[in-house]
């Protein structure tokens, strides 16, 4: 038991360099873990956590178009790529790390405005929703499909690719 929370414990120090969302609680084995801190009138104000998001001198409409053009691949999904929280998000992120590329992605069940912004700015009602090289892919569906028939791989080489250069 504590090689397997040791083992959770340090995935969740990996969340926060891997992703650009990482609080939230999320449940394995029936027990809850969580990556928040319950604000403690006794905690040091530099210590409490804070939403960077809501600190930023950015709109919404405005991070999520920032998203969308700074990241290769952003996934907005219900859940983080290493502990998705519906089976949709999790298919999505299984799909897409076959190809090797960088994900980026917001979790959107923390923020339910950030929510609504990522609807109205791809005009599509469900998540997860995949944004590659800055335009709107769909969920995932969609990606499921272009796996299949080989048109993903076509569409993320270049992106894999300077991947591998990199590494």
């Amino acid at each position: 038991m504590a090689r397997l929370l040791s083992s959770m414990m340090l995935k969740g120090i990996a969340v926060s360099r891997s992703s650009r969302t990482v609080c939230g609680s999320f449940y394995h084995n029936g027990m809850r873990y969580s990556t928040t801190v319950p604000s403690d009138p006794d905690t040091h104000e530099d210590f409490r956590p804070t939403n960077k998001l809501e600190s930023s001198p950015l709109s919404l409409k405005d991070v999520v178009e920032q998203d969308v053009k700074e990241n290769p691949v952003m996934i907005y999904m219900k859940g983080v790529p290493e502990f998705p929280q519906c089976g949709f998000s999790s298919l999505a992120v299984r799909v897409l790390k076959q190809y090797n590329v960088p994900l980026s992605a917001r979790n959107i069940l923390e923020n339910p405005e950030l929510k609504s912004a990522v609807k109205s700015f791809s005009n599509w009602p469900t998540f997860p929703q995949i944004f590659i090289k800055g335009e709107f892919i769909g969920g995932s569906d969609i990606i499921l499909n272009m796996h299949q028939t080989g048109e993903l791989k076509e569409k993320v080489k270049d992106i894999a690719a300077n991947q591998e250069k990199s590494e």
